[in-house]
């Protein structure tokens, strides 16, 4: 699978007040991008915008993928909402995506990314009956079981206790090795630990951060990632 780069280039406005922008965001094919910034500065739009999903903005610019191609088809989705259907349990929400496009899931793949983000003995439960960080993860694993070579992840792993955030956050890398992930996270810690790339966004453009020499996933007490993890939060602190 050929994991392209994704250049996205232009403005936001929402009715004629600008939201974002103008900005540049280039996404190294087959590495993490992790986008950090204030709450309301855009985010998640720039992620539904990739995406192609409504956001109630006017965005004025380019989106497109670096080989040329179009990419409708070629990304998954994870938004910071579970959206799991109640009425389906662990196992048939993440074979969702199969059955939407009339396919047949391939079950076995199914079962093993429920067990590798430990939901084995819960498989065959509905949402209602999982708590907000076991949903969460259901969540992850369906948009695993997609298997697109671009990856946009809003907030993945925010509902997870901390031992349970770094077991996803590695598990995570491991599976989407290899792919063109967008991450948007509010952790510094996070992006200090997964992000190839770090961008900082405000609402007049994007600041590029050094990430550790360390390669992802780096230990959450190298000094080299803590000192990062360190310089996000003052360049955050400076852009709310």
């Amino acid at each position: 699978m050929t994991a392209p780069a994704v250049r996205v280039a232009g403005r936001g406005e929402v009715d004629g007040a600008p939201l974002f922008g103008p900005l540049d965001i280039v996404l190294p094919g087959g590495q993490w991008t992790c986008l950090l910034g204030p709450s309301g500065v855009g985010k998640s739009t720039v992620l539904r915008l990739i995406a192609d999903l409504p956001t109630g903005v006017s965005f004025l610019g380019t989106i497109s993928a670096e080989d040329g191609m179009p990419l409708k088809g070629r990304v998954g989705y994870m938004a910071q909402s579970d959206l799991l259907l109640p009425w389906l349990d662990v196992t048939g929400n993440v074979e969702l995506g199969a059955r939407l496009r009339h396919e047949r899931p391939d079950a076995a793949r199914a079962a093993a990314l429920v067990e590798r983000v430990g939901l084995g003995p819960r498989a065959r439960r509905r949402p209602r009956t999982l708590s907000g960080g076991e949903r969460q993860r259901a969540a992850l694993a369906r948009t695993l079981m997609e298997d697109r070579p671009i990856v946009l992840l809003d907030e993945p792993f925010s509902a997870l206790d901390a031992g349970n955030r770094a077991a996803m956050q590695e598990t995570a890398a491991e599976l989407l090795a290899g792919r063109t992930v967008l991450l948007v996270t509010h952790d510094p810690a996070e992006a200090a630990r997964l992000g190839h790339h770090i961008l900082v966004m405000t609402a007049s453009g994007v600041i590029p951060a050094e990430p550790p020499a360390l390669p992802p996933i780096r230990p959450f007490d190298d000094p080299g990632t803590l000192a990062c993890q360190a310089r996000l939060l003052t360049l955050l602190r400076r852009a709310a």
